[in-house]
Order: structure tokens, then C-alpha cells, then sequence
């Protein structure tokens, strides 16, 4: 049998590509619908300044790991993550959502720099 948590098994992918058909349920109608109010019982205020800076921060982090660990991955893990974006695209059937769009491009970006990285990392061995 086979492990559910190998690239090659497509119940665990199927699972979580499976959310963003919906932009995982991020709607107030999906799971923030029974998420706990915020402090004080009342709506959660917008994000400050300084709190967007951080957020900002944390996705450029996030994105250059993304890009170190794709840049030494095997080509097969780069194909599913391929995939995983071509899965988000829009397909016949379904709305565009710009946000969604967005991501499968931005997926694909991360791709493409991480493959550059790797390239230059090649040629100076």
C-alpha cells in the first residue's frame, strides 16, 4: 500500500486542491462563519500600518524560502507544484476569480525563480 503523504498519492492533493475552488472557504458563509468573534466579542478591526508592514515582511520571507526549497527540489516535486498551479486556473465550467488568477501566476513565478536559482547554483560548481 501505498503512503498517503508521497508526492505520487492523490487523495491528500485532491483534498487541498479542493479548497481553492472555493478560495478555501474564506467566505463569511464558510469557516469563518463559526470562527470565534475577535477580541472583545466584537468584529476584528482592520489591520494596522505597522501590523500590514509586518504581513508584507513575512510573505517576502516566505516567498525566498519558498524559492530556496524549490530550487533544490526534484524535478518531480517542481512538476506538482506545476500542477497544483494549472489545478487553480480557472477551468471550463468555473468563475474567474481574479485572486485566483492571481496565485496560479504568482505560483508559477516562484517556479520559474526558483529554477533560475538552481541554474546559476549549477554553474558554480
Amino acid at each position: 500500500m501505498s503512503d498517503p503523504h508521497q508526492p505520487g498519492d492523490n487523495r491528500q492533493r485532491d483534498k487541498a486542491l479542493a479548497r481553492w475552488d472555493n478560495e478555501g472557504g474564506a467566505e463569511p458563509e464558510g469557516p469563518q462563519l463559526i470562527a470565534p468573534p475577535g477580541p472583545g466579542g466584537g468584529p476584528v478591526s482592520p489591520p494596522s500600518p505597522a501590523e500590514w508592514a509586518e504581513m508584507r515582511t513575512r510573505v517576502i520571507a516566505l516567498e525566498n524560502l519558498v524559492i530556496a526549497l524549490l530550487a533544490t527540489a526534484s524535478e518531480a516535486q517542481r512538476r506538482l507544484a506545476r500542477e497544483m498551479a494549472d489545478y487553480i486556473t480557472p477551468r471550463p465550467g468555473f468563475t474567474n476569480h481574479r485572486l485566483t488568477i492571481h496565485a496560479a501566476h504568482r505560483m508559477t513565478d516562484l517556479i520559474s525563480r526558483a529554477e533560475r536559482f538552481d541554474e546559476q547554483g549549477e554553474r558554480e560548481v
